[in-house]
């Protein structure tokens, strides 16, 4: 027997999709009526809450994934996704130019979005703690 085993929890999922839906409204409200929320929230929120969104989604999909991983996972989809923003081809930022596609795939790669991603997700981690 190990004595560190990992215990992996079976996450409840109508928990997760209420926070899912929390989540998505903040930051659709913290682009749709920055100036409702400090600067500094207005200008920050919508990304740093799209990468929480996405590790909440994995934890939703995938009930006993360990937090870790979904947290790495999240981290790799979102920094790919923000890498891809450097890839401009007739196709892509068709995509991009519906509203849908620009709240997934954003239009510019921009550094900070990264350290966003990251508060994003460490975020996500410590409320999934």
């Amino acid at each position: 027997m190990r004595p560190f085993k990992k215990m992996r929890h079976q996450r409840n999922r109508v928990l997760y999709a209420g926070l899912i839906a929390v989540v998505v409204f903040i930051g659709l409200s913290s682009r749709k009526f920055p100036q409702m929320f400090p600067g500094f929230v207005a200008t920050y929120a919508g990304d740093t809450l799209w990468a929480m969104n996405v590790f909440l989604l994995l934890c939703f999909f995938f009930p006993k994934i360990a937090g870790f991983r979904a947290a790495l996972a999240a981290l790799a989809f979102s920094f790919l996704i923000e890498i891809s923003q450097f890839y401009h081809a007739p196709w892509i930022d068709t995509i991009r130019s519906t509203t849908l596609g620009g709240l997934v795939l954003g239009y510019t790669f921009v550094w900070r979005d990264l350290l966003c991603y990251t508060v994003g997700v460490g975020m996500g981690l410590l409320i999934d703690m």
